[in-house]
């Protein structure tokens, strides 16, 4: 339950490979193509591929925006499109404001290899975590604190760990804090396809245009990272994009993404798939609606045992508070539950201070990576872990009891001897 995977639609993948077989075997009207697509290609990637991932893209978003192919960077996977864009965007020291709880990658993606920093917008359950005024403008003072030049804000939307959707007023909030400090913001939006509740999906580039940032520094202030790791399932095809309106930042991102291509046969495949428009638009709802179940299994089941989830929309993983099963309210508590439910229970799920949450006793749950049985397994595992716990607790209330009733009958024996020889 650690791994963020989307396992639960593979049936409609493997049952369009077998209905075209042409692309899974690389072959055009029949005629095979393997010679052509073994040989180098435009290290922009195959024009077919990137029109048919921008559409792709547009749908998720309910065709409300639409996307330039010639302003799409091909990357192997969000991971190398992340630390692109801070290798374009940062120097070695400058910092990037990160709201909390956010995905543990990121530590790796952003700093590791380029020396930016990461500053966190500490974001709290008073509000479910949302994105405030105050918090943006306290990170951005402790950078100054420390001596960093901020260069941006990165936001995950949907969260990861989250589940939550930004709302538009948490969009022109952080539009508004990156146009005043002139500095960028990104939005790394790879699960938005995985939105299977309301409120719907409201993209960044949506809100850049209702608000008429078209012809503004914002505009090329503003850049977007996609992936189809989650929305389709395929991680190991290690498929990602960069899209920007700024046309030194795609420049240099293209030059940067030779380290990392996409292979040409993977480009081929998927142009193929992500064109049949019937497919496309059966798999999003039918994906949507197989997440909108699982996540109410898991809620449900963990709400039966006293385990309450933050209320989401999105996502492979729901965001589970059990900081009322804490020994102690410190994140020394958090790891000795955590031991015991890795050790105890047989569960892997992660802990809140991993995803650099504020607050002790919160986990991330992934549910889309298994089947409905083995979930069942582990909701179980979960009941009877807490109903031993409350069991230990009854036994030791009980026994606290019996010695405050022990002690009472004393003290009253007494009281009545010292009455009884006063009389």
């Amino acid at each position: 339950m650690g791994l963020a995977e989307n396992q639960l639609s593979f049936d409609l993948l493997e049952s369009w490979l077998t209905q075209n077989p042409d692309a899974a075997a690389f072959k055009r009207n029949g005629n095979s193509i393997f010679r052509e697509l073994a040989l180098f290609q435009d290290y922009h990637g195959l024009p077919a591929f990137k029109d048919a991932l921008v559409q792709f893209m547009s749908e998720i978003r309910g065709n409300k925006v639409s996307f330039d192919s010639n302003k799409l960077v091909l990357t192997a996977g969000a991971t190398s499109a992340n630390e692109t864009l801070m290798f374009c965007l940062a120097d070695p020291g400058d910092a990037f404001l990160l709201p909390t709880p956010y995905y543990p990658g990121f530590d790796r993606d952003l700093k590791w290899r380029t020396g930016a920093e990461i500053v966190p917008i500490q974001c709290t359950s008073s509000n479910g975590f949302r994105i405030t005024e105050s918090a943006l403008e306290e990170a951005y003072k402790e950078a100054e604190r420390r001596n960093l030049r901020v260069k941006g804000v990165l936001v995950t939307n949907p969260s990861n760990p989250l589940g939550t959707t930004l709302t538009k007023k948490e969009l022109q909030l952080l539009l508004t804090f990156v146009s005043t400090k002139q500095i960028h913001l990104i939005s790394d939006e790879i699960y938005s396809g995985t939105v299977f509740n309301s409120p719907k999906f409201v993209s960044v580039m949506e809100v850049l245009i209702e608000n008429n940032y078209m012809y503004t520094e914002v505009w090329d202030r503003v850049h977007i990272v996609y992936s189809l790791s989650k929305d389709l399932g395929l991680p190991g095809f290690r498929v990602g994009a960069i899209y920007s309106n700024d046309d030194m930042v795609v420049s240099a991102a293209t030059k940067m993404s030779s380290f990392g291509l996409i292979s040409s046969q993977t480009q081929y495949l998927l142009s193929a798939l992500l064109s049949d428009k019937k497919f496309t638009k059966k798999y999003v709802s039918e994906n949507q609606k197989r997440l909108k179940k699982r996540h109410e299994m898991l809620v449900g089941g963990l709400k039966q045992i006293g385990i309450r989830c933050l209320e989401s929309n999105a996502g492979l993983f729901c965001w589970v508070d059990m900081r009322h099963l804490l020994s102690s309210n410190t994140f020394d508590g958090e790891m000795e539950l955590w031991k015991k439910i890795v050790y105890e229970v047989g569960l892997n799920i992660s802990p809140g201070s991993s995803c650099h949450c504020t607050e002790p006793g919160w986990f991330r749950a992934c549910f889309a990576n298994m089947s409905e049985d083995t979930l069942n397994i582990a909701i179980q595992r979960l009941k009877a872990f807490v109903d031993s716990r409350d069991n230990k607790d009854d036994v030791q209330n009980q026994k606290h009891s019996n010695k405050k009733k022990s002690f009472s009958k004393w003290v009253f024996r007494l009281s009545f001897n010292e009455r009884q020889r006063e009389r």
